[in-house]
Parts: C-alpha cells; sequence; structure tokens
C-alpha cells in the first residue's frame, strides 16, 4: 500500500504540473491502494477555503485507508527517527514528517511525497519511498 503525503495532494488539489502529481493520478486511475494518515487528513483539509470544496474532499479522503499512530510507541519511534539523522548530521525541519515517516515504518507502507525532510528520514532510516 502507498500512503500519500500532503505535500502531493497539495499538488494534486491545485491542478499543479509536477512529477509526484502525475504519479497520484496514475496510481488513482489504475485503482492502486493508496491511504492517508489522521495527521495528512487535517494538513489538508485545514488549507481548504471553500466550503463545498471542503466537504467535497473530505468525503473523497475519508473514503482512503487512514493509518493512526500505534499509540505512544509511533511518537517514541518518530524521535528515534529525528535523533537518527541528527547523528548522521541531517536536520529534519518537521516532527510531523517523523510522525508520518514512524507510521510508514510501522504499517510497511510506501511513502509518495514531494518533501526533502523524508528524503533526509529516508538516508538514515528503512522508509520505504515510491521512486517516480
Amino acid at each position: 500500500m502507498i500512503l500519500v503525503d500532503t505535500s502531493v495532494w497539495i499538488d494534486f488539489l491545485n491542478g499543479a504540473h509536477s512529477k509526484e502529481r502525475h504519479a497520484l493520478h496514475r496510481l488513482i486511475e489504475e485503482e492502486e491502494d493508496i491511504s492517508i494518515t489522521e495527521i495528512i487528513l487535517t494538513e489538508i483539509l485545514q488549507g481548504i477555503k471553500e466550503d463545498k470544496d471542503f466537504k467535497r474532499v473530505k468525503d473523497y479522503l475519508l473514503e482512503l485507508p487512514i493509518h493512526r499512530p500505534k499509540g505512544t510507541e509511533t511518537y517514541l519511534k518518530a524521535a528515534g527517527i529525528y535523533r537518527d539523522c541528527r547523528k548522521r548530521g541531517k536536520t529534519v525541519r518537521k516532527t510531523v514528517d517523523c510522525i508520518i515517516a514512524a507510521i510508514c515504518m510501522e504499517n510497511n507502507l510506501t511513502l509518495l511525497h514531494k518533501d526533502s525532510d523524508f528524503e533526509l528520514i529516508r538516508a538514515c532510516t528503512r522508509l520505504k519511498v515510491l521512486r517516480i
């Protein structure tokens, strides 16, 4: 299963011409298994201005599998990801990205993203990233 990060959904919803947006479009057309996390759901929806767009996008996203943190262990894993990257001289800018990466690793998910933090994390951990 592929977990799609907020960075890709933003491009998708805005119609941006990025390779990540095109990859998501292809995954949807081919009915591949895609998913999100609760955090990604929040990030996407908080950026939608119009009520009708909010409802349409919310209804669509709620049809996808939503992966949740497994509790304290997820947050401990996220802290470990951040620390492992720092030990290798790489600083992850956003804690939320460490949490998303931890959820991916806990659930054996492949991440589709457009965020440099995830490339830093991938270089320091066993995070699986979709190559496009």
